[in-house]
């Protein structure tokens, strides 16, 4: 009977589990969601590990299926063979029935060599994007390099799936607002790094990649400034900034001094977070962390779009 082994979303955990597991000399499928009908609960790309032995991690649904997905990956590690696996709409496995009312097709590759995954999470380690190649037709999988834009789908008869490093999310400031801030975002599986505000701009503009966000949590432009700066000068999915409209106008004026223009202003979400007039730390914590969170699934749609 098919087992959780932990409980996890994150790509690069899935991954590190298929690749230890078969380093260990475990059989194991990696299992991808590569078509979508109707609604589903997971987007295209999403996947499980499964071994040999019925332990698995991962989601490719909303938690219902995965256990008979686990299940039909063990018996295609006892023939050999890869398979694909149909859910839902237009299934033959009438029991099983989707929460969302569509239905959704599963590739379940047997791993055959660690190498194309280990060099997925080398990038990932290293905070660049990766791709994995799938070819049904002669059952193989390999590294498919670095890729600037999203990159999820079948082309030619191939499916590439794109991995993107972990969310860091640089929380600038001193304030009560920024501890609680660094809790929520830490719950929500993001990589937090608290910043010093006496830290170097230079300095704290190399920690920002395009996977980063970058929340202010100031009550004082002057000590903002600086880091802001850094931020404008770099290329972070998201910039937030605490603080009123009146607060944003003065902020707006300074950075116009220091020679910004009204597109690099334009980047600022000010005020910070989702919820207008949040007051108390945890309002405000769940406000900008979530607003963080709205912004990277807006980045990731307009990457699809671009394709």
């Amino acid at each position: 009977m098919p087992t959780v082994a932990f409980a996890t979303d994150e790509p690069s955990e899935i991954l590190r589990y298929a690749y230890d597991s078969f380093r260990s000399g475990i059989p194991v499928a990696l299992v991808t969601l590569v078509e979508v009908r109707g609604g589903a609960a997971r987007a295209i790309g999403a996947q499980m590990a499964v071994r040999g032995d019925g332990r698995y991690c991962g989601v490719v649904s909303g938690g219902c299926t995965e256990a008979a997905v686990a299940a039909e990956a063990v018996q295609a590690l006892r023939k050999g063979h890869d398979r694909f696996l149909q859910l839902g709409e237009g299934s033959p496995f009438f029991d099983i029935v989707l929460p969302c009312g569509g239905g959704i097709t599963l590739s379940i590759h047997i791993l055959k060599k660690a190498d194309p995954v280990g060099q997925v999470l080398s990038n990932l380690a290293s905070r660049r994007p990766a791709t994995l190649r799938y070819t049904p037709g002669s059952e193989s999988m390999e590294f498919g390099g670095e890729s600037s834009r999203s990159q999820i789908g079948w082309f030619d008869g191939t499916f590439m799936t794109r991995y993107q490093p972990v969310t860091r999310v640089l929380l600038c400031g001193r304030s009560v607002e920024l501890t609680t801030a660094a809790a929520v975002a830490r719950a929500a599986g993001y990589e937090v790094e608290q910043i010093d505000p006496a830290i170097d701009s230079n300095a704290f503009a190399s920690k920002i990649d395009a996977f980063s966000a970058v929340a202010l949590l100031f009550h004082d432009l002057d000590r903002e400034l600086p880091l802001l700066q850094g931020a404008l000068r770099s290329d972070p999915f998201y910039i937030g900034a605490l603080g009123s409209k009146r607060t944003h106008e003065k902020r707006t004026a300074l950075l116009r001094r220091h020679g910004f223009e009204n597109t690099d202003i334009a980047r600022i979400k000010a005020p910070i977070g989702i919820f207008d007039k949040a007051r108390d730390a945890s309002s405000i914590a769940l406000s900008v962390v979530a607003d963080i969170a709205a912004a990277k699934t807006l980045a990731a749609q307009q990457e699809s779009a671009l394709g």
